[in-house]
């Protein structure tokens, strides 16, 4: 009897933890959609929440922005997203940070000339009470 009450324990324990892991894993796809959302239709407050003050944002030409930069780059128009799409999405969350990686896939319009862009993409978001923010962000070119 006291295995069957252990190992009922030890299920529930870890289903509990399962349950915690999908739940965080679901906030942090709903973050990431969101940032993409408003990197194509950039509204500054809401660039401003997503966003670490602490961000450090990477581009594949090795240029680095601080949160402000990020920010005012995309308000401004000077980086214009027409279409964003991700694909091959990976989420892995360790405690209050999380992981993200996907390929971009993008039109853009900068400095009103039309162009592409594809990119591998690693995402780190942190846990600040309740809200996902965008600690870091660091981007490659895809060769092929």
């Amino acid at each position: 009897m006291k295995k069957i009450t252990l190992l009922t324990i030890l299920f529930c324990l870890f289903a509990t933890v399962i349950m915690a892991q999908d739940k965080s894993v679901r906030q942090v796809e709903t973050v990431v959609e969101k940032l993409r959302l408003t990197m194509i239709d950039p509204d500054e407050s809401v660039l401003n929440k997503l966003a670490s003050d602490k961000l450090t944002y990477g581009h594949s030409s090795g240029k680095v922005e601080d949160k402000n930069a990020f920010v005012q780059t995309l308000v401004t128009g000077k980086s214009d997203f027409v279409s964003i799409s991700f694909t091959n999405q990976t989420i892995q969350v360790v405690g209050s940070t999380a992981i993200v990686r996907h390929r971009l896939d993008a039109a853009t319009n900068d400095g009103g000339k039309p162009g592409t862009v594809k990119l591998d993409i690693v995402l780190v978001w942190v846990k600040v009470k309740h809200n996902w923010q965008l600690l870091a962000r660091q981007a490659v070119k895809v060769l092929n």
